[in-house]
């Protein structure tokens, strides 16, 4: 599976603010924390919240938070938003035919592991048992 920079980034700030104290985490904090480029950062969070992701207050005391607790949030959740939902399914001719029911298999195996992950997961450094 390859992710994007983009969704490389918004799982890295997520998970920012999985581990953050209670209470709106500014986008600075996240970006220095996660080395994401500011502006890059902002599109990112405004795509997390328009999906109900996080949330957000403006003003000197704000910044972002989940807007479910982490234990709720999947990694799949945050991949969803960012990359949408692939469609794919290809076919092969001949004797590779059966490729296109091994990549599907592959696929499921990630999309199960994906929703396997929580935030709470990522901020906690304690994956389940895969």
């Amino acid at each position: 599976m390859r992710l994007s920079a983009r969704t490389q980034y918004a799982l890295r700030a997520a998970a920012e603010l999985a581990a953050a104290p209670a209470g709106p985490v500014p986008a600075e904090r996240i970006a220095a924390a996660q080395d994401i480029p500011r502006r890059f950062l902002d599109n990112i969070l405004l795509q997390l919240r328009r999906a109900g992701l996080i949330n957000s207050q403006r003003g000197p005391d704000g910044g972002y938070w989940l807007a479910r607790p982490a234990s709720e949030i999947t990694l799949a959740d945050i991949i969803v938003v960012v990359e949408g939902v692939s469609q794919e399914s290809e076919r092969f001719p001949g004797v590779a035919e059966p490729l296109a029911d091994v990549w599907v298999a592959l696929r499921e195996y990630e999309q199960a592991t994906l929703t396997e992950i929580t935030l709470a997961h990522i901020a906690s450094g304690s994956l389940p048992p895969l």
